[in-house]
C-alpha cells in the first residue's frame, strides 16, 4: 500500500495536501493536524461491475420503512417514527449524565425480551460498569444481550460476524479506532468517519440488514463532537435534553429519514431508568379539584413535533421595591416576557412599573411557539388581580402589539385534544374556530386581549 500525508481539520474535517495556519473551510486556527493514510489499490473495472447489484426501476424497489423493530417504550417509538427501521443507522447525543447509556440499555434488553439479538459495545466503560448500571435499571437481564468493552472497531466487526445481532449499539463512536488508520487517534475526524462508514455497510447490507445506534459525544457548544459529515451520514439524529438535577428528559429528533423531524418524546429519569411519559397532557398539568381555582394559573395547548400537549402556565406577580422590577421567565426568553408585559400595560390597562413578574410551566417545558402567548398574558393578569381562572378554561392564540388576537396553526388538532380531555371552554382568535366540531367544548372567538380579560373576569 502507498502512504501519503494529508492535513485534516479537527473542527470540520477539511482535508488538504498542505498545511494552513487557519482552516479555509471553518476558519479555526491551528486545527489542521498531519495524518498519514494508506492508499489501497483499487479493484479493476470488471471486478467492480461484478460486485454491483442489478439496476432496478424505482417503482420495483421494496421499501423497508415498514420493516420496523417496535419496542415497548412508546415515547422512543414515537421519536423514531414508529420503531427502529431494520436497516437504519441512528446517532444519539446528549450532555454527560443525561441518560444516553441508560436509555439504550433499556432498549437493548427490551428488544432482547422480544427475541432479538443485541450487541452493546462500549469504548468508555468496563463490562462491570455496564453490568452495574443494568442491574440497577433492569429487573431481569436477557441472555440475548452481548456486551463488549473495547475500543477496537475491528474487534467489534469480528464480533458482529460471530454473534449476528439484529441491533448494534456503539457507545460512543468517538472512542473507537480502526487498525488500518494507525496514525489517527480515537476521536479524530478520520477515525470517527471511517468507523461510522464501516457500520453503515453493516446496517445497509442487502442480504442481512441490521439496525445500528451510535452514541455521539457532545461538545460544550451542545453540538455532536466531530465533523458535521457524521450527521449527514446517519439516517436519524436524536438528542436528549434536560437540566441536571431535574427529572424531565426530552428526546428530540433533529433529522429522521423514516419519520417526522422535530418529533419529541418525554421521559422522567429515576433510579430505575428512563420512564416513558405516555400521556404528556396529564404530566404537564397540576391535578386539582374542580372547585379549587388558583390565581396565576392558565392552560394552553402547544405542539411538540406532530403532537398537541395541554400545558399549564403559572405566573407570580409581586410588589417590587427596586427601581428595576424583575422579569424572570424560566420557560421563555426574557425579551419575549418583556414584550408581553408591555402589551398588558398598553392594551390591557394594567400597570407593571412597580411589579415583579415570574413565569414558569408545569414540568419545565419550554414555550417555543406564539400560540401560548394569550395563556401567558391571562396567567399574569390572573396573578395581579388575585382571581383564579376556571380549571376548564383554555387559551390558544397569539397576541399582537395592537392587543388583537391572532390565529395559530393546527388549531383543529389542538381543540380535538382539549375535547378529548374534557375541557369546557377555549378562547381563540376571530374566525379561526369555524367548522370545528366538538362534543362538549365551547369555542369562544374574541377580537382583543381586553375582550378576553373582561369575559373571563366578569
Amino acid at each position: 500500500m502507498k502512504k501519503k500525508t494529508i492535513y485534516i481539520c479537527e473542527s470540520c474535517g477539511y482535508e488538504s495536501i498542505g498545511y494552513y495556519g487557519k482552516c479555509p473551510e471553518c476558519g479555526s486556527w491551528h486545527s489542521l493536524k498531519e495524518t498519514i493514510i494508506e492508499e489501497k489499490k483499487g479493484h479493476n473495472k470488471v471486478g467492480r461491475l461484478e460486485e454491483r447489484r442489478p439496476i432496478k426501476r424505482l417503482q420495483e424497489v421494496e421499501a423497508t420503512n415498514s420493516h420496523r423493530i417496535i419496542t415497548s417504550i412508546n415515547e422512543f417509538n414515537r421519536v423514531m417514527g414508529g420503531g427502529i427501521v431494520k436497516d437504519s443507522i441512528t446517532i444519539l447525543s446528549a450532555k454527560p449524565g443525561a441518560g444516553k447509556s441508560t436509555l439504550l440499555l433499556q432498549v437493548a434488553n427490551d428488544l432482547a425480551n422480544m427475541g432479538h439479538k443485541v450487541l452493546y459495545a462500549s469504548g468508555e466503560e468496563s463490562e462491570s460498569q455496564i453490568k452495574n448500571r443494568a442491574d440497577r435499571i433492569i429487573d431481569k437481564i436477557n441472555s440475548k444481550v452481548w456486551v463488549i468493552s473495547h475500543n477496537s472497531m475491528d474487534y467489534v466487526l469480528e464480533s458482529i460476524e460471530e454473534i449476528d445481532p439484529d441491533l448494534i449499539i456503539i457507545d460512543s463512536i468517538q472512542t473507537f479506532t480502526l487498525e488500518s488508520f494507525p496514525s489517527s487517534r480515537a476521536g479524530s475526524p478520520t477515525q470517527t468517519m471511517e468507523c461510522a462508514n464501516e457500520l453503515v455497510k453493516i446496517a445497509k447490507n442487502h442480504n442481512r440488514p441490521r439496525a445500528v445506534i451510535l452514541v455521539g459525544q457532545m461538545t460544550k457548544e451542545d453540538e455532536i463532537a466531530g465533523v458535521r459529515a457524521l450527521e449527514h451520514l446517519v439516517d436519524a439524529v436524536l438528542i436528549i435534553e434536560g437540566e441536571s438535577g431535574e427529572e424531565l428528559r426530552t428526546l428530540l429528533t433533529t433529522k429522521n429519514r423514516y419519520g417526522s423531524t422535530g418529533e419529541m418524546g418525554f421521559f422522567y429519569i429515576t433510579d430505575k431508568g428512563m420512564i416513558s411519559i405516555d400521556n404528556p397532557s396529564e404530566y404537564f398539568m397540576t391535578a386539582r379539584e374542580a372547585d379549587k381555582i388558583m390565581p396565576g394559573s392558565s392552560i394552553t395547548v402547544v405542539r411538540e413535533g406532530t403532537r398537541p400537549i395541554i400545558l399549564e402556565i403559572e405566573s407570580l406577580v409581586s410588589d417590587s421595591f427596586t427601581p428595576f422590577p424583575s422579569r424572570i421567565g424560566e420557560c421563555l426568553k426574557r425579551e419575549q416576557l418583556n414584550t408581553l408585559v408591555s402589551i398588558i400595560e398598553q392594551r390591557g390597562g394594567i400597570g407593571f412599573y412597580d411589579k415583579n413578574v415570574v413565569i414558569k410551566t408545569t414540568g419545565g417545558i419550554k414555550l417555543k411557539e406564539q400560540a401560548s402567548n394569550l395563556a401567558v398574558l391571562m396567567s399574569i393578569v390572573s396573578s395581579v388581580k388575585h382571581i383564579g381562572i376556571p380549571n376548564d378554561t383554555v387559551f390558544i392564540a397569539d397576541v399582537g402589539l395592537t392587543g388583537e388576537l391572532k390565529r395559530v396553526p393546527s388549531l383543529e388538532t389542538r381543540i380535538r385534544e382539549l375535547d378529548r380531555m374534557g375541557f369546557d371552554r377555549v378562547y381563540v382568535a376571530p374566525n379561526s374556530g369555524k367548522g370545528i366540531k366538538t362534543n362538549k367544548l365551547k369555542i369562544i372567538e374574541l377580537e382583543t386581549l381586553k375582550d378576553v380579560i373582561k369575559d373571563v373576569f366578569k
